[in-house]
């Protein structure tokens, strides 16, 4: 074995590691682990034995997390295939329109957010006999809205990518995480800090899980949630396309060539 040759390959990888990209998944993911986890544990051992049906909450809380990241998945990632593939260019030469592109995602989308919600559900109720259908007809408007606020996490993190390329591409893995802490998926906003609360008051996903949360302890259907998310939804996609569409044409007058 020869360690100079180690030595070389070592720092072949290391130097690769040290790219934006990389360097931030190595700090970014054990955070939003430590912090998503951690505030999940903490409100657990608060609440003690106070939490009705934990189970089932948690795991409601989780398909439909599913949900969210679905909705973004099938826009960022069916637009990095575009740059993997090198089509970026022959995609946007034919008469297809920049709308119409963001339509056809939308609906691939939707569809597996479909396949996503009655499998996940399917295999909730097979391993742990727990039924996340107890929420009701609440679940038709909740998968709505969180499809909504896919989308505006995948039209944000895509807008970078059409801009900036591949370098980038981590942004269609770590976009939603971001929102997630303060989303209060596993536990209520209560169990956030003063100034966690603040944040999540202001995403739409924090009044689905919320309401969520009161249907299965018990507190009935929130009707002032709904209406806070579909409003907070509405704003943030549209600036999200906007901001889409706007990187989009700026990066096409450089050239999408550049970009594969």
């Amino acid at each position: 074995m020869s360690f100079p040759r180690v030595w070389a390959v070592f720092l072949r990888y290391f130097y690769f590691f040290s790219r934006f990209d990389n360097l931030s998944e190595v700090f970014y993911w054990p955070t939003i682990d430590i912090f998503l986890w951690g505030m999940t544990s903490v409100w657990i051992q608060k609440s003690q034995t106070n939490i009705p049906d934990i189970a089932l909450v948690i795991l409601t809380g989780l398909v439909f997390w599913q949900l969210l990241w679905r909705g973004n998945y099938e826009i960022t990632v069916n637009l990095l295939m575009e740059f993997w593939n090198r089509n970026l260019v022959n995609l946007f030469s034919t008469p297809l329109k920049l709308i119409e592109w963001m339509a056809a995602t939308m609906l691939v989308g939707f569809v597996k957010i479909l396949i996503t919600l009655f499998f996940s559900s399917l295999l909730v109720w097979l391993l742990f006999a727990l039924n996340i259908f107890t929420v009701g007809w609440a679940i038709l408007p909740y998968i709505a809205l969180l499809t909504l606020s896919g989308w505006m996490m995948g039209y944000l993190s895509g807008a970078i990518m059409i801009y900036y390329g591949q370098r980038f591409q981590m942004l269609a893995w770590m976009t939603p995480f971001i929102f997630a802490p303060f989303s209060a998926i596993f536990y209520p906003v209560s169990a956030l800090p003063n100034w966690g609360r603040g944040i999540a008051w202001c995403l739409p996903t924090t009044y689905v899980f919320e309401g969520m949360r009161g249907i299965l302890e018990g507190k009935g259907f929130s009707y002032p949630m709904l209406w806070m998310s579909l409003v907070l939804n509405l704003i943030f996609l549209s600036g999200s396309m906007v901001f889409f569409k706007v990187m989009f044409e700026k990066s096409r007058v450089k050239g999408l060539a550049r970009l594969e």
